[in-house]
C-alpha cells in the first residue's frame, strides 16, 4: 500500500508543475498567458476612443455595464498598431492595481489554443534579440519543436506604469 501512495505522490507532484497557457497570435509570433488570468474571449466590437491616451491604449469597451479598457498589443510592444482582421479578438483578463481587481481587455491577431507545458520545458527569457521587453517575458515554452512567448503579466501590462505613461502622454500634449 506505501508505495501505491508514493506513486500517488509523485504523480501528483508531476501533474502540479504543469502548468495551463492559453495561446494567441501577433504576426507570426506565438504567445501565451497563465490560463488563471484569463476571464474570457470576446469578439471586437465598437470601441470607445478616449482623448489624450498613449497609443497601446485602444480605447474602451462595455463589458457588461462595466467600462473595461482595450489594450493594444502590437502597440504596448512598441510595433505599429494592430489592424483588424476576422480572427481579431479581445482577450479579457485579470490585472492587480494597488490591492484592487481590475479587468483590461488585450487586442490580439487570433486566439489559437489552450495548452499544457510543463516548468522544464520553459526557459528564461532571452538576454539579447526578444521582440518583447525582457521583462515583459516570464519564459519561452517550448512545445512541438518551436517556442511559445509566455508572457508575465504583471509586468507587460503593470497598470501603474501604462497610467504613468498616460500621464506622460498628456503631459506632453499640454505642454
Amino acid at each position: 500500500m506505501a508505495r501505491k501512495d508514493q506513486e500517488a505522490t509523485a504523480a501528483a507532484a508531476v501533474a502540479a508543475v504543469v502548468q495551463q497557457y492559453l495561446t494567441f497570435g501577433l504576426g507570426k509570433e506565438v504567445f501565451a498567458m497563465d490560463i488563471r488570468t484569463v476571464r474570457e474571449i470576446i469578439q471586437c466590437g465598437p470601441m470607445t476612443t478616449v482623448p489624450l491616451m498613449p497609443g497601446f491604449v485602444r480605447g474602451v469597451i462595455n463589458l457588461r455595464g462595466a467600462v473595461v479598457p482595450v489594450i493594444d498589443l502590437h502597440a504596448r510592444f512598441g510595433r505599429a498598431g494592430a489592424t483588424l482582421g476576422k480572427k481579431s479578438c479581445i482577450v479579457i483578463f485579470d490585472a492587480m492595481r494597488e490591492g484592487e481587481r481590475i479587468e483590461l481587455g488585450l487586442l490580439v491577431d487570433a486566439v489559437s489554443e489552450v495548452i499544457e507545458i510543463p516548468d522544464e520545458q520553459i526557459e528564461p527569457p532571452p538576454n539579447f534579440g526578444a521582440a518583447v521587453r525582457r521583462d515583459f517575458i516570464r519564459g519561452m515554452g517550448k512545445v512541438k519543436n518551436r517556442f511559445v512567448i509566455i508572457l508575465e503579466p504583471d509586468r507587460a501590462f503593470d497598470v501603474d506604469e501604462m497610467a504613468q505613461l498616460c500621464d506622460s502622454a498628456q503631459d506632453a500634449l499640454v505642454a
